[in-house]
């Protein structure tokens, strides 16, 4: 049987995303809710929102927020990860206190991260990067942990040590663990982002819906919806690509099997 292309799959999506949008709205619509908007006026509102003063006052700063946010804890994770990974007793000693942390609420900690940051981007990055943090430090802590103890005496045997060691042969090992992490960390950099510009700020995508939904401007509330969805769904596309590229020897070992 002859296998489907990416591109195929991504239309496929597209197809049913949009049959599963319209007959959720033509049911919302015919019990004639307050928030059924005409999907045309919708659309319009979309177009005039984002092509305005909006894109530079609203999206541009929250995507400049969730790429330094998300981008500083890849690297304070990983970082972190390794000095972690490779001491076994401080990798258990921290790990309780690691359970504990990660199982809080991210929502939860929004208040704490207002009171000892105050009202800003230093807050709304700090909260991106402390929640993103953790899916990636404990898939590099497993990935670690599940390293071929053959691959390392071969990297051994030919004096393979520092900066070639770490480069060569344990990132490339665990990066299908990282990279699973980074997923996982991305729709909550997402999410965040918006619960933290909701909470307290003055501009943003999630001020933006915040403030619509209070002033029942709904084809707006309704656009920033679509925009976050839209960009949802862009980031994913986005990250697929570059784990393809970078697992491709991954994908064709496990193809050998």
């Amino acid at each position: 049987m002859r296998r489907l292309s990416p591109w195929t799959f991504r239309v496929i999506e597209l197809v049913a995303t949009a049959a599963i949008f319209a007959t959720v709205w033509v049911v919302v619509g015919s019990n004639r809710s307050y928030i059924a908007v005409p999907v045309p006026d919708m659309l319009k509102t979309f177009a005039s929102v984002w092509t305005s003063d909006h894109l530079w006052n609203d999206a541009l700063p929250s995507l400049r927020r969730l790429a330094l946010g998300y981008l500083a804890a890849v690297v304070i994770s990983v970082s972190l990860g390794f000095v972690l990974g490779m001491s076994r007793r401080l990798r258990l000693a921290c790990l309780p206190v690691l359970g504990f942390v990660r199982a809080i609420p991210p929502v939860a900690l929004l208040p704490i991260f207002l009171v000892v940051f105050g009202v800003g981007d230093v807050m709304r990055i700090s909260i991106i990067v402390f929640v993103c943090c953790w899916p990636i430090l404990l898939n590099t802590l497993d990935g670690l942990g599940e390293l071929d103890e053959t691959m390392l005496a071969t990297a051994r045997s030919y004096h393979i040590t520092g900066a070639d060691r770490l480069f060569r042969v344990l990132l490339p090992a665990i990066s299908p663990r990282v990279l699973a992490g980074m997923r996982t960390s991305l729709s909550l950099a997402v999410l965040l982002l918006v619960a933290s510009e909701m909470l307290a700020s003055d501009g943003g995508i999630g001020f933006f819906l915040f403030q619509s939904q209070q002033a029942f401007r709904l084809s707006e509330m309704w656009a920033a919806v679509i925009l976050l969805g839209l960009l949802g769904y862009v980031l994913n596309i986005l990250f697929t690509v570059v784990e393809r590229r970078l697992l491709r020897w991954h994908a064709s070992t496990r193809a050998q099997h």
